[in-house]
């Protein structure tokens, strides 16, 4: 009755290259259009029902998902969307992504998936060479940031505790505590929410960043429980809001001196360490005990990847490694297992089609491709500062680009940002800063141009 699983018939084919003809096409668009969104009573209306007793057939389904479903969905890769941090897969990842679906490999042990595993650790080697990490450094390809963020953070609570950390007078703190700036990513308070831990919060310097002094003095002049309560520090390499990099060389050096793990959320902006032009603003990572990065976000890899890489990689496994009877033949010494160094057991094989796109393009293409982002950046801000109703609220440091159009009220804004997106033009959302209401480029696709940025700009005229 199930043999339909594994049966390769005349329909398979039929649905194989309608599949494969879909791919095709959207491969070739250029540029892909924006498409955009649809509430869920047009979707209902328009779709229908989809989940049948006796199915409708893949060609039928294929064809709603490609007619109604995928219309109803933003395109991350069009260079005119602008908003969040977007995302713009190389053509080799995508369709890399391909051969992992139809390869049906498992990708938590070695035993099980030795060979994609290896090639994923030669592209987490390379990340780790660019962030100057030791030759043992090592670790995983998770789901996304908030994941890598959390993963983090339990090896290093697990690491104060097996240590021995202790509260004032004995005993363990009745609550732990995370370290971070002002503007870390919202994955550190949800992580510190999903592990029954507080955040402390160390205001920002004038330029946005957290130091390395402010971080001493938050926690020298902290009470003795809070004080004694915080085992590790977030360093962010580029947050979301502005791009901004901490002081992540002060950050390491006044964490370290207290014993402290520090981990570096360079979701977005860690891809800019294969930018020359800007290496330099990352000094400091190279000693830090932990740092992630989305190869999905700024490096041309499809969703979801993050890689989340640790500088002695068996602290991670000590808090991570699952233990049953059923796992033993796992536990081999000279065998790695991407499970052992995250939250979860299985996985796929994420890493891959970033792998394959490295090995395919090289790395100096990667470093000419973030280039073209952080130039377009640049051009961004020198016509911002050209024309008489927009003034940027900050200078941009990575590729976010964060301004003001004058005399608009929030309302103002919102309006602009639909009717860019209802026309198919470009999809560029508003976002609060202390306050108030103004709006942000993340540009990340290389190709973005300067003239898509000014033809936005011309629209708020």
């Amino acid at each position: 009755m199930l043999e339909f699983v594994q049966r390769y018939d005349v329909d398979s084919e039929i649905l194989t290259q309608a599949v494969v003809n879909y791919a095709r096409e959207r491969l070739r668009l250029n540029p892909v259009p924006l498409d955009g969104t649809r509430s869920r009573a047009e979707l209902t209306a328009a779709v229908g029902e989809t989940i049948t007793p006796d199915g409708i057939g893949g060609v039928e389904a294929l064809r709603i998902f490609d007619e109604l479903l995928s219309r109803a969905c933003i395109s991350v890769d069009h260079p005119r969307n602008l908003s969040f941090i977007p995302a713009a897969p190389t053509k080799a990842a995508i369709l890399f992504d391909l051969v992992v679906g139809a390869s049906s490999v498992y990708a938590g042990s070695w035993l099980e998936g030795a060979g994609a595993v290896h090639a994923e650790n030669q592209a987490l080697r390379w990340l780790s060479d660019l962030a100057g990490f030791p030759p043992e450094a090592g670790g995983v390809f998770v789901q996304g940031g908030t994941i890598g963020n959390l993963s983090a953070l339990v090896a290093a609570r697990y690491r104060m505790q097996t240590r021995g950390g202790a509260a004032p007078g004995g005993g363990r703190p009745t609550v732990w505590r995370i370290a971070c700036g002002a503007e870390a990513h919202s994955s550190v308070e949800a992580a510190a929410r999903v592990m029954g831990a507080e955040l402390l919060l160390v205001p920002a310097d004038a330029e946005g960043r957290l130091t390395g002094p402010a971080l001493a003095h938050a926690l020298d002049t902290a009470e003795p429980d809070v004080r004694d309560s915080v085992f590790a520090v977030v360093a962010t390499a580029g947050t979301t809001q502005f791009g901004i990099v901490d002081d992540i060389r002060g950050i390491v050096d006044t964490a370290h001196e207290r014993g402290l793990w520090v981990h570096v959320d360079g979701a977005y902006g860690l891809a800019a360490l294969a930018a020359e032009s800007v290496r330099h603003l990352f000094a400091g990572t190279a000693d830090a005990d932990s740092f992630i990065v989305d190869p999905h976000k700024w490096l041309f890899a499809p969703f979801d990847a993050c890689a989340l890489i640790y500088r002695e990689p068996a602290l991670a496994r000590a808090a991570h490694a699952q233990k049953a009877g059923y796992l033993e033949v796992l536990e081999t010494a000279d065998d790695w297992n991407p499970a052992d160094y995250a939250i979860g057991l299985s996985r796929r094989a994420r890493g891959l089609p970033f792998w394959f796109s490295l090995a395919t393009h090289g790395t100096r293409a990667y470093g000419a491709a973030v280039e073209k982002s952080l130039a377009t950046a640049r051009a961004a801000a020198d016509q911002i500062r050209a024309l008489p109703y927009v003034e940027l609220v900050r200078e941009p440091q990575l590729s976010v680009v964060v301004l003001r159009r004058l005399n608009w009220t929030p309302e103002n804004y919102y309006e602009w940002t639909e009717k860019l997106l209802r026309t198919g033009f470009a999809f560029v959302t508003p976002t609060v800063h202390e306050g108030e209401t103004v709006t942000r480029f993340a540009i990340v696709n290389p190709c973005t141009e300067p003239a898509d940025i000014a033809a936005i700009l011309g629209s708020m005229a």
